[in-house]
């Protein structure tokens, strides 16, 4: 995406179905988790660039030793910098014991850490506040009775974090932060803690505190914590949890927000964000793994049995398209499919943006995600020129040009733009910034014929514009074309996210921007005081009332806009911009249809919420998130 926002995190779960010696015996290796995790934690590194954690509980260990281990870093290759540590401690074992040392798993388990059955590692990829080692997943809450310890990691947001704030303090807890990370945490600990003390009194009677131990251990309701400690959560989540005495889990969101999958054999439990790191980890078939449904949780008991359990009542079903638009790995073969679709579906958009005048146009993508989406778009324009010569061949109309040309033509394909240098962006002057970010970009020039051809470039999503103002557009134009059309495989993006992603100001939308301004021009501004009125009138109002700002507005009105914002006195060619239909979104990507950033249809009362907040900030200059 030209216009970079924040990701989505990433998490990934191995648990072992066998002893350690099992693995050592069949693949030779005292890491055969380890090895796996960091496979899956690669292969989800798109997901994690602010950081990443692993966490590993070993399952019945004798009292005295440590069971639960944990690394976190913030370095730049944080999944190389945790695992290299965690390489030294089987390095350190042959020190420790021997050189056979690596081939006795149950050595390795009572004198080495990150030798345990159960495994969860986890990408960051903060959406906003500091980004330290303090912020980084796993967390850790931690217990002498080994089945009230917790070790949490997720990828979520929630849009009423105030809320669940108050009802720990309702509990008489004390939580140390406000942040949803904690807020959530504590709340599963508090059943957790809840679901032990049931178990305890169940048989206090009748055995010792230590058979208890053992009793709490092997009957722990898992499900039912998490319909407990879920029930008041409103947002998009995968959330996944290993408890002390090795029983794990991963929940799922009631609307299916956040992805999540897994793949089960009577050797491993693996669950990942992705399907192509479980592909890639385990190499297995694609079909082998399977989505967890919404409001659903894999759950895992201590004996390494499994379930799919339903912990709230599934809603309709809105998945982050966003996530198969750009997020996730085109390497998943429905995701890349999807996105030549995307690509295809712009082409008669394209076509009367040119004047069908194929013959003076080129066509290029930036970035380098958005190639799948060109593919699509240049296999769909042969697609076309196909069906034309077949109308000329077989029907007898008519064409201009001999029919040799007709027969050979192809589309016009060049690398236009690249990314090359990262900013630094030290510079004080904003005359001499904006200079030095049009340099981010470079280009390849003596391919376009100056005043006479089109550029065609194909970009991911348009989400602020600046990029394309301050960079794009201005390196393109260097080439001199006659017109420069900007597409976008996604929809305007007109409303904030709040599962995840890291936009929630509305100001910062291109689209949001561009509707202002056609107000503002139409001498309409009584409509943003009325929708402001509704927002702070009725804050829990399920209505989206933002929407009625686009409402006097087509798309094409709300695109040509954006043309004009982004299109700068020092950019000569003509600029028009392109974004795909709402309609062909959902055609090109039919399973997954959160669409709530583009149509302010969110899932969940809270989202509407947050937009209404989000618009009454912008009202009210305040730079603020809305959740």
């Amino acid at each position: 995406m030209s216009d970079a926002i924040k990701h989505e995190c990433g998490i990934a779960m191995i648990r072992l179905r066998k002893p350690t010696q099992y693995y050592i015996d069949k693949y030779g290796s005292a890491s055969f988790a380890a090895n796996r995790l960091y496979v899956l934690m690669q292969k989800q590194i798109n997901r994690g660039q602010d950081g990443a954690g692993v966490a590993n509980i070993k399952i019945d260990t004798k009292p005295g030793t440590r069971y639960i281990s944990r690394y976190r870093s913030v370095e730049p290759s944080a999944v190389n910098f945790i695992f290299d540590k965690i390489n030294k401690k089987y390095k350190k074992a042959k020190k420790l014991g021997g050189h056979d040392a690596l081939s006795d798993g149950e050595w390795l388990k009572e004198n080495i850490a990150f030798s345990g059955e159960v495994w969860l590692g986890h990408l960051r990829y903060g959406t906003h506040g500091e980004n330290s080692i303090e912020t980084c997943h796993p967390f850790l809450k931690q217990n002498n009775w080994r089945s009230r310890n917790l070790v949490m990691a997720g990828n979520f947001n929630m849009t009423n974090n105030e809320e669940l704030f108050g009802k720990l303090v309702q509990l008489g807890q004390h939580p140390k932060e406000k942040t949803d990370t904690v807020t959530v945490m504590e709340k599963v600990g508090h059943f957790l803690d809840e679901e032990n003390q049931r178990i305890f009194d169940k048989y206090k009677h009748n055995h010792t505190n230590e058979q208890l131990t053992h009793i709490i251990e092997n009957e722990l309701d898992v499900a039912r914590i998490l319909r407990r400690s879920c029930r008041d959560f409103d947002g998009g989540y995968a959330m996944a949890g290993m408890i002390g005495n090795g029983s794990a889990f991963v929940v799922r969101d009631p609307s299916g927000i956040r992805p999540a999958f897994y793949y089960a054999d009577e050797e491993v439990i693996v669950i990942a964000s992705e399907k192509p790191a479980i592909k890639s980890a385990f190499n297995i078939d694609f079909n082998a793994i399977k989505e967890i449904k919404p409001g659903h949780a894999i759950v895992i008991n201590k004996d390494g049995s499994y379930s799919e359990d339903e912990i709230l009542p599934a809603r309709e079903k809105k998945s982050c398209s966003f996530e198969r638009i750009y997020f996730s790995r085109g390497t998943d073969p429905g995701i890349y499919q999807e996105r030549k679709n995307l690509g295809k579906a712009l082409i008669p958009q394209i076509l009367k943006a040119i004047d069908f005048d194929l013959k003076n146009t080129v066509f290029s993508y930036i970035p380098n995600t958005a190639e799948t989406a060109f593919l699509g778009l240049i296999e769909g324009l042969d697609e076309y020129l196909v069906a034309k010569r077949k109308e000329v061949l077989l029907d007898g109309k008519p064409h201009v040009g001999d029919l040799d040309e007709l027969l050979s033509f192809r589309p016009r394909v060049e690398k236009l733009v690249s990314k090359d240098v990262k900013l630094r962006t030290f510079i004080t002057s904003d005359e001499d910034r904006d200079s030095m970010v049009a340099s981010v970009y470079d280009t390849t020039y003596e391919v376009i014929r100056p005043g006479i051809d089109t550029v065609v470039v194909i970009d991911d999503s348009i989400v602020r514009g600046t990029t394309l103002e301050k960079s794009i557009l201005t390196t393109l134009d260097k080439l001199n074309p006659k017109r420069i059309v900007i597409v976008s495989s996604a929809p305007q993006i007109r409303y904030p996210d709040c599962y995840g992603i890291d936009m929630s100001r509305m100001k910062e939308f291109i689209a949001f921007r561009a509707a202002i301004a056609l107000i503002k021009e139409r001498k309409m501004e009584n409509l943003l005081e009325q929708v402001y009125e509704s927002c702070i009138s009725q804050p829990h109002n399920s209505e989206n009332f933002v929407k009625q700002v686009y409402a006097p507005f087509t798309d094409e009105e709300i695109s040509d806009k954006v043309a004009e914002i982004v299109t700068t006195s020092e950019i000569h060619a003509e600029v028009k911009v392109i974004f795909q239909t709402v309609d062909n979104l959902h055609k090109c990507i039919p399973d997954h249809s959160g669409d709530w950033y583009f149509t302010g249809d969110y899932p969940t009362t809270g989202g509407t919420r947050v937009v209404n907040r989000a618009f009454a900030n912008y009202m009210e200059g305040k730079v603020v998130r809305a959740y």
